[in-house]
């Protein structure tokens, strides 16, 4: 049976340009309970500098597959994904390590060093955004702070008739 025959029925593929092997090492050193799966190496002549063409492996059960593809395409916010976490201190953990090298944006957004886009958040923030004092809170934070946003949520709203 070939690899993809046990792979889920849809798996992301994050294409990278030639730096794929660093990219899934430092997700690997930031998610608990990942793995390497498998590599795929070139076979002969290859477009560019590295021999491995991809790599798949397993974030906390997600699985994904790295690919070296070259310069051609990028990473934009199109394409995201979102970090559920149960505390102020996994929220705080894992924005420091993946916005490390790359930049911030509002309401619990960044890029990591290789431009691909996450969102950190509390299991609650849909809960506590229902409340428009909360949203309004997040809307003014780059990291989301849990105690702020359950302040802001407690905050009672005038009826609107």
């Amino acid at each position: 049976m070939g690899v993809l025959e046990s792979y889920p029925r849809i798996t992301p593929f994050l294409w990278f340009n030639n730096n794929a092997e660093d990219a899934v090492n430092f997700y690997l050193s930031v998610f608990k309970n990942s793995r390497r799966l498998e590599v795929l190496h070139y076979n002969g002549d290859h477009p560019g500098p590295a021999n491995v063409l991809t790599i798949a492996f397993e974030l906390d059960g997600q699985r994904f597959t790295a690919l070296n593809g070259g310069p051609t395409f990028k990473f934009n916010e199109a394409i995201s994904f979102v970090v559920r976490c149960d505390s102020q201190a996994e929220v705080d953990e894992y924005w420091d390590k993946l916005s490390a090298g790359g930049s911030e944006s509002q309401c619990g957004w960044l890029k990591d060093k290789f431009g691909l886009s996450w969102q950190i958040v509390p299991a609650r923030l849909a809960n506590l955004i229902k409340n428009p004092a909360a949203m309004q809170a997040m809307l003014q934070m780059k990291k989301l702070d849990i105690a702020e946003l359950e302040r802001a949520a407690e905050v009672e709203q005038p009826l609107i008739s």
